[in-house]
């Protein structure tokens, strides 16, 4: 069974087992449950929501946080020396897929 579901505006297609990193949750270690799921499929059946399938959850276990690779920000004035770079890593949160629970 997998589901694609809405975790903070962004959409993630996942399975049990599925490791994933969203951006950074204001959550502690612990059990998360989503319950915008957008689409739920198994080997059968496919429900589709309208926005979002009634009573279908999706459970994670926060396993920490990380981050992100360096994106490099290079701003250049020509003819007046002037030049910048800035560096910025986004915070990931780390989850871990545990439960896919139908409608």
């Amino acid at each position: 069974m997998w589901a694609v579901v809405e975790i903070d505006t962004k959409q993630y297609l996942v399975k049990v087992g599925d490791a994933l990193g969203v951006e950074r949750l204001q959550t502690k270690k612990g059990e998360v449950t989503f319950d915008k799921v957008l689409l739920l499929a198994d080997d059968t059946n496919v429900s589709v929501g309208t926005p979002y399938v009634t009573g279908a959850k999706v459970q994670a276990t926060v396993t920490g946080e990380a981050k992100g690779e360096k994106v490099l920000s290079y701003k250049y004035r020509r003819r007046k020396k002037s030049r910048w770079t800035k560096g910025h890593r986004q915070i990931h949160t780390l989850l871990t897929i545990t439960r896919i629970t139908p409608a």
